[in-house]
């Protein structure tokens, strides 16, 4: 009997901010059995942040939340060991969220943002009919665009070239990912 062969691990992300139809297409992923994320880390982490202080997080916790983002993102990272695997969101979001809320890169960032690197980053245009009870939090159409937009500056900013991925159904939207692919599934 041959040993099973094990291939590097690939590593894609896929990022936009609120409102860009994130989580339909990781289901759709998770349905054509496409290894990736199971729910996004800062979302998760953000929901006990609020359920442990009562409130949503203010100024003084996001440095805090940022900080446990990004080990969520390295832990992520580093427990893949082989073949490709999407990402929802990746280690860049940080400075694209710490911007958005006035803060500056820090050096755990910069660092991480050096030494994890991604194979291919997809960024979703956002999506103009959507709706989530998790992006009610946004006061206005205006900062979800600013989110958006400043996440997509952190990959630039860490130096990848982030293929746009064209606001579609989810399926459209995986059948380009997978088409422009470094490497084939």
């Amino acid at each position: 009997m041959t040993p099973p062969t094990t291939s590097a691990p690939r590593r894609y992300v896929i990022t936009g901010g609120p409102s860009t139809g994130k989580d339909s297409l990781f289901t759709c992923l998770h349905e054509r059995g496409i290894p990736c994320s199971d729910g996004e880390i800062a979302r998760e982490i953000y929901r006990a942040h609020r359920e442990r202080l009562g409130r949503h997080l203010q100024v003084g916790d996001r440095r805090e939340y940022s900080r446990e983002v990004l080990a969520g993102f390295i832990s992520e990272y580093s427990s893949h060991k082989h073949g490709p695997r999407f990402y929802n969101r990746g280690i860049p979001d940080g400075y694209g969220w710490d911007r958005f809320f006035g803060l500056s890169p820090y050096p755990e960032l910069e660092e991480a943002s050096r030494a994890y690197r991604y194979d291919r980053v997809f960024a979703l245009d956002p999506l103009d009919n959507f709706t989530s009870a998790d992006d009610l939090v946004w006061a206005k159409e205006r900062e979800i665009a600013r989110v958006h937009q400043l996440i997509i500056q952190g990959y630039y900013d860490a130096g990848y070239q982030p293929i746009f991925v064209p606001a579609d159904d989810a399926a459209a939207r995986v059948d380009f990912i997978i088409a422009n692919l470094p490497v084939p599934l």
